[in-house]
């Protein structure tokens, strides 16, 4: 008999369902008896001993369908350690859920706060593997998030749509995608949608260059330009704020987003008026994309591989085409930044996308 329990954590995304799929498909063909516990809304459920008893049914025909069908929350890492409004100990409480249904294994499935305290509960004895999900594709030790390739493919679809508009009206469109820290995927729709300029959280910006860029695309005949902005781009001058100063300034903000903060810029330095799009959450929805549906697939059948084998306390990961079992002691916490001297972004630069830079 074979105990796991499951959960996600943090934001959505569109291949969580086939992720857990994968698991439970790969054990079901390899142990004559398993239980799988879900814990419903993320951390939420392990807390506060919200779960339910999974049968095969609840895992057939969710390949496609995205979202969770276990619900998730966000619980942040740096209140784990504090107790709730009525003084549980929430780590206290997690072990006790755990212990408490005899379980083997715990698969988590999230981004990098959930990598955070899945690590903590590693390091309290339980046997824990967890999943890398985000559309960032921010987690370190693994080339690829699932989640990922699908945000990608909204995002360029955004993208593809205003230029068609954009062309027809010989107009500037901001199109804003998500990603505060990091911008792989602004830099992978900006340059599959075709985008002019390309601003991410990785390479301040000065909003003159970005004017360059678009009078330049004038000058040529160009009648429009598309701006493919990450959601935490941020400008030079701001860059150079101190923490403190910039939190300030953000609190204070007139503005919705850094998207609306340059169109604004450029009508007043420029006098050319600026359209913003924001696909905000459709990034996270839908259904995962074929890509997701193998990778995650090969991920979950990876994470039964090491229940099976009794290997705990990694990530599954996807390097260099092929799964690995990454201890997440040496991943978390750590971000994984675009590089802006990297040789995406010198090819990018070199067709005649500005970074602004």
């Amino acid at each position: 008999m074979k105990r796991i329990g499951m959960l996600t954590s943090g934001g959505d995304c569109q291949a969580l369902n086939a992720a857990m799929r994968g698991v439970v498909k790969a054990l079901s063909e390899n142990v004559d008896e398993l239980e799988v516990y879900g814990f419903l809304n993320g951390y939420k459920g392990l807390i506060y001993g919200d779960y339910r008893l999974l049968t095969a049914k609840d895992f057939s025909g969710i390949l496609t369908k995205g979202g969770t069908i276990l619900g998730s929350s966000r619980q942040p890492f740096k209140l784990m350690r504090t107790p709730d409004a009525n003084g549980l100990d929430k780590v206290a409480a997690m072990k006790q859920t755990y212990y408490k249904l005899s379980l083997d294994c715990l698969v988590i499935l999230g981004g990098n706060g959930t990598q955070k305290t899945a690590n903590l509960l590693r390091e309290e004895g339980l046997n824990i593997i967890h999943l890398p999900k985000t559309i960032d594709n921010d987690i370190y030790g693994t080339d690829v998030t699932f989640g990922f390739q699908s945000a990608i493919n909204i995002a360029t679809d955004a993208i593809d749509c205003i230029h068609t508009t954009a062309a027809s009206h010989n107009r500037v469109f901001i199109v804003e995608v998500m990603g505060h820290k990091v911008g792989w995927l602004t830099l992978y729709a900006g340059i599959a949608g075709g985008a002019d300029i390309i601003l991410l959280p990785e390479i301040p910006y000065d909003i003159d260059k970005v004017i360059e860029a678009i009078d330049k695309r004038t000058r040529q005949g160009k009648g429009f330009t598309i701006l493919a902005v990450a959601e935490g781009a941020i400008s030079k001058a701001d860059a150079d704020l101190s923490k403190k100063a910039y939190k300030e300034k953000k609190a204070n903000a007139k503005y919705p987003s850094v998207s609306y903060e340059i169109a604004d810029q450029i009508l007043q330095k420029a006098g050319v008026e600026v359209r913003v799009t924001v696909p905000g959450h459709t990034q996270r929805g839908g259904s995962p994309c074929p890509y997701d549906r193998v990778l995650c697939t090969r991920l979950g059948s990876a994470a039964a591989k090491a229940i099976l084998d009794e290997d705990y306390g990694y990530m599954i990961g996807m390097v260099n085409g092929k799964t690995k079992r990454i201890p997440l002691g040496d991943v978390a916490g750590k971000l994984k930044m675009v590089d802006p001297d990297s040789q995406m972004i010198k090819e990018a630069k070199r067709t005649g996308i500005s970074f602004g830079d």
